[in-house]
């Protein structure tokens, strides 16, 4: 298991900051073909409620939410932070495991305004194959359910 606990927290760390760096377009390999990534609310995904701010089923679709936050979509330039607790991992069979991290983002803005953005934790599952844990699902669990802006770049 401490194996399995090193290797998801490098994958976490490195998804960060892909986020972090600006490097939109790497984000989607963090995930499978098909995959989910859906950002709630902790009331939503406490009564099971399955619609989310931002929902995608597939990497094609990330691919896609990148494409349109380089070219279409017009928003207030910024960056992200992220802070990561350490995963817990929830379960681990040969094939996938399931974890929960913690996480702070904070969202900096061009004039250096700096703004505590959204905090929560990632609800993952990861598939387990020879070319590293790959994201099939990730629930993104807000603990607000206030957003002050668009929310543009990924969680």
């Amino acid at each position: 298991m401490s194996n399995t606990i090193g290797l998801i927290n490098h994958v976490q760390n490195a998804y960060a900051r892909c986020i972090d760096s600006g490097n939109l377009e790497a984000w989607p390999d963090f995930f499978e073909d098909d995959c989910v990534y859906k950002i709630t609310t902790s009331d939503n995904f406490a009564q099971g409620l399955e619609a989310g701010v931002i929902f995608a089923n597939s990497k094609g679709m990330l691919r896609d939410r990148v494409a349109s936050l380089r070219e279409a979509n017009i928003y207030e330039r910024h960056v992200y932070r992220h802070f990561l607790g350490q995963a817990w991992i929830v379960s681990e069979s040969a094939d996938e495991v399931r974890s929960e991290t913690s996480f702070f983002v904070a969202r900096i803005m061009r004039d250096g305004t700096t703004d505590v953005y959204a905090t929560g934790r990632y609800i993952d599952r990861y598939g387990m194959h020879g070319g590293g844990p790959r994201l099939r699902e990730r629930i993104v669990v807000c603990d607000s359910s206030r957003f002050d802006t668009l929310l543009a770049l990924p969680l």
